[in-house]
């Protein structure tokens, strides 16, 4: 992998969690593969049900419905972190991992908190469009 290609890989990990925040979900699911699957457990902390999501019109219906509820996007004052970023690629140059930590912050605005934390590990393919998600597993704690 070029410093190229993990600077790329990394940047879309940011993105991801920009555009969570900024309700932005064209840009969104722009950085998904078109079979992308997301892969998240129960969290009872948070009242979440296990699901796993396939495919951008989804996981863009997903974001939808937790702007929706108010649990990102504009006017939310949540907050998505990423941090401690650790990217590998595999011997074909064309598939990558990143292992990273994240951090969901409520209350930006006025009594900042962490609601959430966990692990991200994501699986990313190079596409004519660069490289993209094309499955995300979450972790909490």
């Amino acid at each position: 992998m070029s410093p190229a290609d993990e600077l790329e890989i990394r940047n879309v990990l940011a993105r991801l969690a920009q555009f969570a925040d900024s309700g932005e979900t064209d840009a969104y699911v722009a950085l998904l593969t078109e079979d992308v699957v997301w892969a998240m457990p129960a969290n009872p902390t948070i009242g979440l049900a296990a699901s796993e999501r396939r495919g951008r019109e989804e996981i863009g219906r997903g974001q939808r419905e937790r702007m929706a509820a108010g649990h990102q996007g504009p006017g939310s004052n949540t907050m998505h972190v990423v941090t401690t970023i650790a990217v590998d690629v595999a011997a074909d140059a064309d598939q990558a991992v990143a292992e990273s930590y994240f951090q969901y912050w409520v209350d930006t605005a006025t009594a900042p908190e962490i609601r959430n934390m966990g692990r991200y590990r994501d699986e990313f393919r190079r596409t004519g469009q660069g490289w993209k998600l094309a499955r995300r597993s979450i972790s909490f704690g």
